[in-house]
C-alpha cells in the first residue's frame, strides 16, 4: 500500500518472510504458499553457498539379551570426509579460494526487469562459483577442489539398555562432510533386535508359551523356563487350565519404572493316540468323576428322530 518505504518503516528486514507481515495484511500464510508455491515456505539462503552433509543411516543389528543389558558396538562405514590436504577448502595447500566477483560470494545473482509499472526481480544460482560463493583457482590435486574425500569411519555406538527394536540413535556431525567447510551431516543408527529363540517381546514383559501334560496341568508340577539371567524354576500349580498364564516378575526387559515381567503361557496338550492300559486307566477315571462318555439311549433314539433315520 505503502510502497518500499512503507515497509521499511514498519517492518524490519528479517521480517518480510514471515507469518505475522501477510497477517497484518489479513492474508492466511499457509494458504497464500500453498497457492504460488505448491504448501510450505522457502528459505532464499538455502540453494545458495557451500551445502550441509548429507545424512546417513546405519543398521545394527542386536540380540535380546545385549537389548536388554546395553551394549557398546563399533560401526565401520563409508562417508565423505574433510579433504585432509587442502582441509575442506578445495584449494591447493598454500593458496585460498577467493571471493566470486560476479556474485560478490553471495551464491545468487539478481535480474532486474520493469513491466509496466511493476519491477520484476529474478534470483538465480551465479554460474560461476556454482552457488558456492567462491571460486578455487588452484584446485587441490587430492580431492580435485571439491574439499571433500571418501574415507571408512570406525566409531562406537553405546546402545542404551531396553531399546526398543526400530529405535534410532542420532550422531550429530557423523555424517557426510558438507561442502568447502559447510556442517557435515548427522548419522541416525537404526536398532534391529534379533527375534529370540524362545521369547517374544511385548513393551517391557517378555512372553514364554511352552506346553505341559494332562497330568501335570492336572496334579501339578516344576518345570524349567529360560529367562534373559539364565533357567529358572517355574512351579505349576495343581489344576491349571489350558492357556494360563503365569507370572515370574521382574523378568522382564529394563525400563523407566524398573524392570518388566516374564509371562508364561501355559498350553496343556491332549494325546491324540492312547495305547489300551492308557485308555483304560481313563476310562476308570471318567467314570470316578462320573462323567458319561458315550451318549445314552434315549439321547441316541432323539438323535435319530432329528436326522430323520
Amino acid at each position: 500500500m505503502f510502497g518500499r518505504a512503507g515497509i521499511e518503516g514498519r517492518y524490519r528486514p528479517e521480517d518480510i518472510f514471515t507469518r505475522d507481515i501477510f497477517s497484518g495484511f489479513g492474508f492466511d500464510f499457509d494458504d497464500l504458499f500453498s497457492r504460488f508455491f505448491g504448501g510450505g515456505g522457502f528459505n532464499f539462503g538455502a540453494r545458495y553457498g557451500p551445502r550441509k552433509g548429507d545424512d546417513l543411516r546405519y543398521n545394527v543389528e542386536i540380540s535380546l539379551e545385549e537389548a536388554a543389558d546395553g551394549v557398546t558396538k563399533e560401526i565401520a562405514f563409508p562417508r565423505n570426509e574433510r579433504c585432509s590436504t587442502c582441509n575442506g577448502t578445495g584449494a591447493q595447500p598454500g593458496t585460498s579460494p577467493r571471493t566470486c566477483s560476479n556474485c560478490k560470494g553471495t551464491g545468487r545473482v539478481e535480474h532486474r526487469r520493469s513491466s509496466g509499472f511493476a519491477q520484476i526481480i529474478q534470483v538465480t544460482t551465479c554460474n560461476v562459483c556454482g552457488g558456492k560463493g567462491t571460486v578455487v583457482d588452484k584446485p587441490c590435486q587430492t580431492c580435485n577442489g571439491n574439499g571433500i574425500e571418501r574415507k571408512t569411519r570406525r566409531i562406537e555406538v553405546k546402545i542404551p539398555k531396553g531399546i526398543e527394536d526400530g529405535s534410532y540413535l542420532l550422531l550429530r556431525g557423523e555424517g557426510e562432510a558438507g561442502e568447502k567447510g559447510a556442517p557435515s551431516g548427522d548419522l541416525y543408527v537404526v536398532v534391529n533386535i534379533k527375534p529370540h529363540k524362545y521369547l517374544k517381546r511385548r513393551g517391557r514383559d517378555l512372553i514364554y508359551e511352552t506346553e505341559i501334560s494332562i497330568t501335570q496341568a492336572t496334579l501339578g508340577t516344576q518345570i524349567v523356563v529360560p529367562t534373559l539371567d539364565g533357567d529358572a524354576e517355574l512351579k505349576i500349580p495343581s489344576g491349571t487350565q489350558p492357556a494360563s498364564v503365569l507370572r515370574m516378575r521382574g523378568k522382564g526387559m529394563p525400563g523407566g519404572f524398573g524392570r518388566g515381567d516374564q509371562l508364561v503361557v501355559l498350553n496343556v496338550v491332549i494325546p491324540k493316540k492312547l495305547n489300551q492300559r492308557q485308555r483304560e486307566l481313563l476310562t476308570e477315571l471318567a467314570e470316578e468323576f462320573g462323567e458319561q462318555l458315550s451318549p445314552s439311549s434315549g439321547w441316541v433314539e432323539k438323535g435319530k428322530k432329528i436326522l430323520g433315520i
